[in-house]
């Protein structure tokens, strides 16, 4: 026996209670089916709208919200067909249709023209969110201001939270680090009530999450992940936002050395925003977990994959050379990423990677000015994480210019906040450097310990890539670093030692002759001789090439 079809009434109403209970596809379906039978009317096509984007139906939503445009529209309501045209231009203009987006956007202006009423306020918010795309902050949080005085005067829920997280994002921006974090927690006390539409409850969790990752606010961003987390897992159908929540769920799993789930949830991020331009950030944090585990081929594919997408692959793509043994390579690459680096957040996610790279070229001083910077930027924001980093750095810089009593404290102190933090790979990776120093001294105890203690952790959590040069390093009976040498001027003494002149080493090595003869004078400097030959015969002594 055929099944009897409901009739549209029943399935409009199946919809709208599938609708409430998150059960978007189930939702979508049963407005669907409705509307084949029965076209349905402006507000089901809203509802149908959003179950559409909700369950990943780009296609669909935009179709939906365009009949309920017309339709409202044909009803003599044109505020809620601003309503309807405004979001239609933001969702395209999301998703990378910026022409369409903003043709929309201009007939929800056209509509609402003259008119006090809260669709006014979200057209406010569209010109906030140009204005950051163009760095202009001080406009952002006008504009952003602007709406935030419409959702108070119309009680808009929806509008008053996203004009909160968007003038705490234009403070930040601004440097106003502690008032722009207010802003953003008393917008979340809205968002996490739940009662707001919850294609907006994802964008105001995405926006103050990657806030607070702009200001390396680790507490924050880990405790609004989970609470995304939660709200996506209570939403087996969620797509736009869920893939997202995974690039950050990685991102933190990664940090706290659970590197198995890292690595699944970054494929899982992959999967859920294929199509999506955010699956830039998914495939770059696929990359990472690929280049932390010495999975080298398989991070190059997808490195270069993220830059087919539009997204710089860096610091990663250099950190990748510097682990293959193409550390000129990584050096130019880093050195022009950091020269196009303009704003402080970009600056601060490669100058580390910037410092280690320089130190392995033998580039002392560029290391030492990214260092410094970094280390500004660390006490001006007062963020944890960036001051592990750059206690990290100026002690990689101490240690690879010969200063070993003074790389200790730094790097101890790095150490110290990297547990504070339970970061156990990075702690992990400063306790080589720790270990080093230690050697370099004398401490021979001292520098095992703290070798057997980062071996422990790397082996633990699986990072091949730290594995490799760390027992290399425990089975050396002497380190370059005793003499004071970095590892390029290492690399210099051993042609010296062949008979190169500095022409000939500057074209093995692709420096420049005036950085070869620096790195000669640093030499003879550290290893108190003033000749080539006294040079060579000394590391041949001492075992240093």
């Amino acid at each position: 026996m055929d099944r009897v079809e409901p009739p549209a009434s029943e399935l409009g109403e199946r919809g709208r209670d599938c609708y409430q209970r998150r059960e978007w596809v189930a939702a979508f379906d049963a407005l669907s089916r409705a509307d084949e039978l029965e076209p349905l009317a402006a507000v089901d096509l809203w509802v149908l709208a959003w179950s559409a984007h909700l369950s990943g139906r780009d296609a669909d939503f935009a179709e939906a919200m365009r009949r309920a445009y017309r339709a409202n529209l044909d009803a003599g309501e044109p505020l809620s067909a601003a309503r309807c045209a405004g979001w239609l231009g933001a969702i395209l203009d999301l998703g990378g249709e910026v022409g369409p987006g903003a043709g929309w956007l201009s007939r929800a202006q056209r509509l609402v023209e003259g008119i006090d009423c809260p669709e006014r306020g979200f057209l406010h918010l569209r010109h906030a969110f140009d204005h950051a795309g163009a760095g202009e902050y001080d406009a952002m949080l006008t504009a952003a201001g602007a709406a935030f005085e419409v959702a108070e005067r119309f009680g808009d829920a929806d509008l008053a939270a996203m004009a909160l997280v968007l003038q705490g994002r234009a403070q930040l921006a601004r440097g106003e680090t502690k008032a722009g974090l207010a802003l953003l927690d008393e917008a979340m006390v809205s968002v996490t009530t739940d009662q707001l539409l919850p294609a907006l409850t994802g964008l105001a969790y995405c926006n103050v999450i990657e806030g607070c990752q702009e200001v390396y606010d680790l507490r924050r961003s880990q405790e609004w992940t989970a609470a995304l987390t939660r709200w996506c897992d209570g939403q087996p159908d969620l797509v736009p936002y869920a893939g997202q929540c995974l690039v950050h769920r990685s991102e933190i799993l990664q940090l706290r050395g659970d590197w198995t789930r890292a690595l699944e949830e970054a494929i899982r991020a992959c999967d859920r925003l294929a199509g999506r331009p955010a699956i830039a950030n998914a495939y770059y944090q696929l990359a990472e977990m690929h280049r932390l585990r010495a999975e080298f081929t398989e991070a190059e594919q997808v490195y270069r994959r993220v830059a087919e997408l539009g997204r710089e692959p860096q610091p990663g793509l250099a950190l990748l050379r510097l682990a293959e043994g193409r550390v000129n390579v990584a050096a130019a690459t880093i050195a022009r990423v950091l020269d196009e680096a303009s704003d402080r957040f970009s600056r601060c996610r490669v100058l580390p990677g910037c410092v280690e790279i320089m130190v392995t070229a033998g580039e002392v001083s560029a290391a030492q000015i990214a260092a410094d910077e970094l280390f500004g930027i660390a006490e001006t924001l007062q963020a944890p994480f960036l001051r592990a980093a750059a206690e990290r750095a100026r002690g990689e810089v101490a240690l690879a210019a010969g200063d070993f009593p003074g790389a200790l404290i730094p790097l101890r102190r790095s150490v110290s906040l990297w547990r504070q933090m339970e970061a156990p790979c990075e702690a992990a990776r400063v306790r080589v450097l720790v270990g080093q120093a230690c050697r370099a001294l004398g401490d021979a105890d001292s520098a095992e310990i703290e070798f057997d203690a980062a071996n422990h952790v790397f082996q633990q959590i699986g990072a091949a890539s730290d594995l490799d040069p760390l027992r290399k390093l425990m089975s050396s009976e002497e380190l370059s670093y005793s003499s004071g040498l970095t590892a390029r001027e290492v690399q210099v003494l051993s042609l010296v030692a062949t008979g190169q002149t500095n022409r000939e080493i500057s074209s093995t090595l692709m420096i420049s002759e005036h950085t070869v003869a620096r790195h000669m004078q640093n030499i003879f400097s550290k290893l108190e001789v003033s000749s080539r030959t006294a040079a060579t015969a000394f590391a041949l002594e001492h075992n240093l090439i």
